[in-house]
């Protein structure tokens, strides 16, 4: 499957234009730390684009959620380990997370929401006017953007990555992709 295709295949699952534009978010980080680790930045961004593609019809059941979509995305024929990954970013099933893949998608997967969170409490509500000295700061401030569970963003150490790192990364895709963010 190309971007292409997975891209229409994701707006044929999810309506909801905020989920759609965090989808994209997550594609851009994991393209970026794909690249930084000598990844397959085409296989990891699909990862990242599809990995809420059942969140429409799981979002009332926890549960479900990345297992039908796994289940999803492995009908369509799309490699065994971008299955796999979409099925562990959901800490509830309590699966491994084997591959560097998977720890990525796991990690970012909230790194992007504390992203948006810190760019739309600026005046100028822009990935441009945050840098990651002002994240870390807000990190560290718990009852900020309390959805972005700082213990799975702090799972980046499972990769190898300093936080300051991973927020750099993460910021700089994002900032990459701001336009289609509309940040």
């Amino acid at each position: 499957m190309n971007r292409e295709e997975a891209y229409s295949l994701l707006k044929k699952h999810l309506k909801t234009k905020n989920l759609i534009k965090h989808s994209l978010a997550v594609e851009a980080v994991m393209q970026r730390l794909a690249r930084h680790f000598g990844e397959d930045e085409e296989k990891w961004g699909l990862a990242g684009l599809l990995h809420d593609i059942d969140y429409d019809r799981t979002k009332d059941d926890p549960g479900r959620h990345s297992l039908e979509g796994a289940e999803l995305l492995a009908e369509q024929g799309l490699p065994g380990d971008v299955v796999y990954a979409v099925k562990v970013h959901n800490e509830a099933h309590g699966l491994p997370r084997k591959t560097l893949m998977d720890k990525a998608l796991y990690s970012i997967d909230p790194l992007t929401g504390l992203i948006v969170a810190a760019a739309l409490i600026k005046p100028e509500k822009k990935l441009s006017a945050i840098d990651v000295d002002f994240l870390k700061k807000k990190f560290g401030e718990k009852s900020f953007a309390r959805g972005a569970n700082r213990e799975i963003i702090a799972a980046c150490s499972e990769m190898g990555l300093e936080l300051d790192e991973f927020l750099g990364l993460g910021l700089e895709a994002m900032q990459g992709i701001n336009k289609e963010m509309g940040l």
